[in-house]
């Protein structure tokens, strides 16, 4: 009989296989060893295959921590690693098949094993071209979903990109471990990509430049192990919800590192020990009524932008009852922001929430100044704040709170084996793209707060004094005391500042940028941060220390308040039933935003860095009208000049101030008129000049939407000479002679003819040009004198009203 064979040639030459009817003729026995073989044989590669998983999870989870945070996480050994994972990246440098010609030259390991330094950027291609590619390159596919989301370029299709440059360097992330971390080749690095000639590209589309942000790529926490690192500072996945675990674990991370920097927020007494007011009323989120503030509770406090939606929902002397009563909250009139934050606070184990639509009498005016006078201790108290940083009204839902109210920004690619991201912006940027940031109440519900949770459309942020966490950054730690993490410098807000008027300065300069539905509501909406800035630096009564947002005790320099150039000079409609306006030194009662700059703003119109600097001041006594008519005499700062020995001659000669406190009937305008609230009334001198418009580039003409420029002072000489300059409003054009009143001393340079009039340290004079009527005094700009002028034109000594 002849026999199947298996091959033809080679060495199975000859071999024969029985038929199948042969097969059926073995013994049962055979058939069982056959059986029991082949179990062993599964279950022997069943634990192969199991044993090679266990290997391979061991190696990628080598470097993270136990529980996710990234402080016991274990650093691979340099040396082991780089010779074993070399062999790996040759491998995956053949995977380059979806790279463009140009990103398969670039060595992305090596990049983030070593880094970029800034001088050596490495160029990629044009941006235009990059857009082109993305189709087909994993690289340039990530440009592209940064520039095409942030940029906006869906609303300009025919826009010109070609002259843009990109070029490639990478950044240290930080380092969470101390003074005592390995070296920096096993730190962790972000891409930057940096566009050369953006200029032309910003001017001709402004909007662009509003949204745009950096645009940097991360390395995912999957791969730190391929570099021999710990998950610190890389990126990792944002999930469809906000996961609670990681924010209570933020929280506890507060709580546990941080101590005074964050219990004893802007220095008050008793920290978060502190209980609130009786009359401040908390929603209980578990019985859902209406209650006092318990003493010593936890709870959240909510910031969130109104918008136009129904006031069902609001408050009132009607629903007060009800709503006091257990039950007696009924969500389903609440829009989304309110119920969001409600089951929000539930998620964190806490009970109580305070929203001021629910927990302030909205139709009751009493109710509403009690409460707006103690938004200090209202946001200061809170365990924690949402800022609803997502939504352009309450109707909004809290992005990420709930399944299907986010769509996640992040976007993950594979680059020769390593997954790169772009993911949302930073704080700060994403803080910008909002309607949130826009509104004035806002600015001190987020600079009061010890603790804040921002919801934005991007992703949430947690943000305390001591640190900076996001959903797609591993930056957990204990908090070294040396410790640096690149989320710190994309701040929110951080109040207050080690300096009073610099943090007062900071204040104003943010909230006159900001929108008020009610304008009126200005001086309102920053009483808490003008209570709490005299809790933290010791100043006494805030009614005593603050006169319409005026800080009292660093008069002198409040006074040099600018109107930001780009603002018309307009005064502030006034509150309901008042018909007195607001006083004109006051930087509240105009429209619009106010800078508090230094005197580079008289070398060019829109300089606007720095602040005032005052380095002698000139009065004496500051006395004001209060609210009945009565002169009150305030509690102002002196600044002294430090003078040579022997004094030069300059400083013989300089400028001396009138001297000796207001006789009490120099107090008195017009014995049949009593002084309106808000009167200033000081002893200075006072003098006329002549003023002409400077048609210069300082004056930005090219700026067609300036309403205040740069004005030379000239003295009533023939010829006259330059003695000063001022900034003053172009509409009305100002005469052509203002009268000017002396404030105090400051130094600068360039804003006078010093050839002619000499110059020698701090030889110039704040002046503010006023306008007069029946005796009292207006404001109309800022400007500096040089001295020697001053004292040439025989000023006037006067008592001053200033109203």
């Amino acid at each position: 009989m002849t026999l199947y064979s298996a091959t033809q040639s080679g060495n199975h030459e000859g071999l024969a296989v029985p038929p199948f009817a042969t097969l059926d003729t073995l013994s049962p026995v055979s058939k069982h060893v056959s059986a029991l073989v082949g179990i062993i044989g599964g279950v022997a590669l069943g634990v192969l295959v199991t044993w090679l998983l266990v290997v391979l999870i061991r190696k990628l989870k080598a470097n993270v921590p136990p529980g996710g945070t990234s402080e016991s996480a274990l650093i691979l050994n340099p040396d082991q690693i780089c010779t074993e994972l070399q062999r790996d990246h040759t491998a995956t440098l053949d995977s380059d098949a979806l790279l463009c010609s140009v990103c398969k030259k670039l060595d992305f390991y090596r990049i983030f094993l070593d880094g970029i330094p800034e001088t050596e950027e490495i160029p990629v291609d044009s941006l235009s071209s990059i857009l082109q590619k993305s189709y087909q390159c994993n690289f340039c596919r990530l440009i592209s979903f940064h520039v095409r989301r942030t940029w906006m370029l869906d609303k300009f299709p025919d826009v010109n990109l070609s002259g843009i440059q990109c070029r490639l360097l990478s950044m240290p992330c930080g380092c969470l471990r101390g003074p005592f971390y390995p070296p920096p080749k096993f730190r962790c690095y972000r891409l930057h990509v940096n566009m050369e000639g953006l200029g032309d590209f910003w001017e001709r589309y402004p909007a662009s430049r509003a949204t745009a942000g950096s645009l940097a790529i991360y390395l995912m926490q999957e791969d730190a192990f391929k570099f021999g690192r710990p998950t610190d500072l890389h990126s990792r996945r944002v999930k469809n919800t906000v996961d609670i675990d990681l924010v209570k674990k933020w929280i506890k991370l507060c709580q546990e590192n941080h101590g005074d920097e964050c219990h004893d927020v802007w220095r008050m007494d008793g920290g978060e020990d502190k209980d609130l007011p009786e009359y401040v009323r908390l929603v209980d989120v578990v019985s859902m009524t209406l209650v006092p503030a318990p003493s010593g509770c936890r709870y959240v406090a909510l910031s969130y932008v109104w918008g136009t939606v129904s006031t069902e929902y609001r408050t009132t002397t009607n629903n007060i009852a009800e709503r006091s009563m257990p039950g007696g909250l009924n969500t389903a009139t609440f829009p989304e922001t309110i119920t969001d934050s409600i089951l929000f606070t539930r998620q964190l184990g806490l009970r109580y929430l305070w929203i001021d639509a629910i927990c302030i009498i909205q139709d009751c005016s009493q109710d509403k100044i009690t409460q707006i006078q103690s938004m200090d201790l209202v946001y200061g108290l809170s365990h924690l704040t949402i800022m609803a940083a997502g939504g352009a009204s309450a109707r909004d839902p809290l992005p990420g709170c709930r399944p299907r109210t986010r769509t996640l920004k992040q976007h993950i690619e594979v680059v020769q084996g390593l997954h790169l991201c772009v993911g949302p912006p930073r704080l700060r940027e994403a803080l910008a793209l909002s309607v949130w940031n826009t509104r004035c109440w806002t600015y001190q519900e987020s600079a009061l707060s010890r603790r804040r949770i921002y919801f934005t459309e991007q992703q949430i942020y947690f943000e305390c004094r001591g640190d900076v966490f996001c959903e797609d950054i591993v930056a957990e730690s204990k908090g070294h005391r040396l410790s640096n993490s690149f989320l710190r410098r994309s701040r929110g807000e951080y109040f207050p500042q080690a300096d009073l008027f610099g943090t007062y300065m900071g204040a104003v300069n943010e909230c006159t940028r900001r929108n008020l539905t009610v304008e009126s509501d200005v001086i309102d909406a920053l009483t808490g941060v003008t209570n709490a800035l005299a809790t933290g630096f010791r100043l006494g009564d805030p009614a005593g220390v603050f006169y319409c947002g005026m800080i009292l005790t660093d008069l002198h320099r409040a006074l040099l308040w600018q109107h930001n150039p780009h603002t018309p000079r307009a005064r502030r409609s006034l509150p309901n039933g008042s018909s007195l306006p607001l006083p004109s030194w006051t930087w509240a009662a105009w429209r619009g935003a106010v800078d508090y700059t230094s005197e580079h703003r008289y070398l060019g119109i829109v300089n606007g860095s720095g602040e005032p600097s005052v380095v002698e001041t000139f009065v004496n006594s500051w006395y004001i009208a209060d609210h009945s008519g009565a002169t009150v005499q305030l509690d102002v700062r002196r600044v002294s000049r430090i003078v040579s020995i022997p004094m030069t001659e300059e400083e013989k000669s300089a400028y001396s101030p009138p001297s000796g406190i207001l006789d009490p009937t120099e107090l008195i305008l017009d014995v049949h008129r009593p002084l309106a609230p808000g009167t200033l009334i000081f002893r200075t001198t006072s003098s006329h000049f002549n003023i002409a418009r400077r048609g210069s580039e300082e004056n930005d003409e090219s700026s067609a939407c300036l309403h205040h420029g740069l004005f030379d002072i000239l003295s009533t000489s023939s010829p006259p000479i330059w003695v000063g300059t001022a900034v003053l409003p172009l509409d009305p054009t100002p005469p052509p002679s203002l009268e000017f009143i002396v404030l105090s001393r400051t130094a600068t340079l360039g804003v006078c003819d010093e050839q002619s009039l000499g110059h020698y340290l701090e030889c110039v004079l704040h002046v503010m040009a006023v306008s007069q009527n029946e005796g009292l005094m207006q404001r109309v700009g800022l400007g500096v004198i040089h001295e020697v002028s001053w004292n040439a034109s025989r000023p006037e000594e006067k008592v001053v009203f200033l109203r």
